[in-house]
């Protein structure tokens, strides 16, 4: 089986420690609105193969995340294979090490199963890293959850309702989706979540008096708005069919499973504010430190609410899938070699 079929993507390099038993695949998507951007993420893939397929499709997401957050930057992505024989840091310096040859063109940060530590190990070896446990453009995580929710207050406009008194299960309660429970609990919503360690299930019943249910079940618990904040894929059509939320908005990446789960939601008139639009908050400050030197101000992530707003309108107006409109304009802009982001007259 050739691993590059049908692979849209500049630039893909695997890059191998023997001693350490390291492997790594960093994947650049397109570089025409600048250099890339993305994360490392650590994953027991099962071979090289679904590893090649996962960073190509996290990689050509954030290429659509950088377009439509008005980003003069492109997408990129970086995966280790994580087995229990692996160097952890040896692994991470084997990235680092790769990031530097790319001279940057590449800049990376925190993605699952990457943490602030590893990220120190990654800035050893190259200038090109965000996130790290120094200065730097800040907590990664709470910039990811505030776009999150600025993007779910849009959602929730677009259902005509209130943040007060909604009901949200949270799928994921990783730094991610706890600062997100957080906020929507000071804004007065109702909370249900799922994960499967546990302890953090235990915290946000205590904090916020969250409802709790099993990890595979919390998809079809009757809510308002449903926010998928763990692994991708969610959404299966079978999912799709039967999900019982008015709405979908969360953090985790590649939400769908398929392009036909988006139609069927769209036909059962449930909106998705698109993954790649409602997780941008990380990326615009880590993009930000990394252009400009400068941390993001909270009214740049914030801006995500107008954007997803615009989305929605459009959706609703030509009646298409919000995912299907935003890769139109994502990949209009692209085409174009712009990066301005979405206003109210693109609504």
């Amino acid at each position: 089986m050739d691993l590059l079929e049908n692979v849209d993507c500049e630039e893909i390099l695997v890059v191998r420690d023997r001693q350490a038993a390291a492997v790594a695949v960093v994947a650049l998507h397109d570089t025409r609105l600048g250099p890339a951007h993305g994360g490392i993420r650590r994953w027991p893939y099962e071979g090289l193969g679904a590893a090649i397929a996962d960073v190509v499709e996290l990689a050509q997401a954030m290429t659509w995340k950088c377009a439509l957050a008005g980003l003069p930057a492109g997408g990129g992505k970086a995966v280790i294979l994580d087995h229990a024989g692996l160097d952890r840091a040896a692994a991470y310096r084997l990235v680092g090490r790769t990031v530097e040859r790319m001279a940057g063109r590449f800049f990376t940060g925190p993605d699952v199963g990457t943490t602030a530590e590893d990220l120190d190990v990654v800035a050893a070896q190259t200038q090109f890293v965000a996130g790290t446990s120094g200065e730097g453009p800040g907590d990664l995580a709470v910039a990811t959850a505030t776009g999150v929710f600025a993007a779910l207050m849009a959602l929730v406009d677009r259902l005509g309702a209130e943040l007060a008194g909604i009901r949200v299960a949270v799928q994921g309660l990783g730094a991610v989706g706890m600062k997100l429970c957080e906020l929507l609990h000071d804004a007065g919503a109702e909370l249900i979540v799922a994960d499967a360690l546990n302890q953090r299930v235990e915290q946000a019943v205590a904090a916020f008096g969250a409802g709790v249910t099993a990890p595979g079940e919390i998809a079809m618990t009757a809510c308002d708005v449903f926010a998928p904040c763990a692994l991708g894929g969610v959404l299966t059509e079978s999912v799709a069919e039967r999900l019982p939320a008015r709405g979908v908005c969360g953090a985790a990446n590649n939400i769908f499973a398929s392009a036909k789960a988006a139609q069927i939601l769209h036909r059962r008139s449930i909106p998705v504010v698109p993954d790649f639009v409602a997780n941008a908050g990380g990326l615009i400050a880590g993009a930000t430190w990394s252009i400009t030197g400068r941390r993001a101000d909270l009214a740049r992530i914030h801006q995500i609410q107008q954007t997803a707003a615009g989305l929605l309108r459009r959706s609703r107006d030509e009646d298409r899938p919000p995912h299907e409109v935003a890769l139109q304009v994502a990949g209009e802009r692209i085409a174009q070699g712009s990066s301005n982001g979405m206003g109210e007259s693109d609504g």
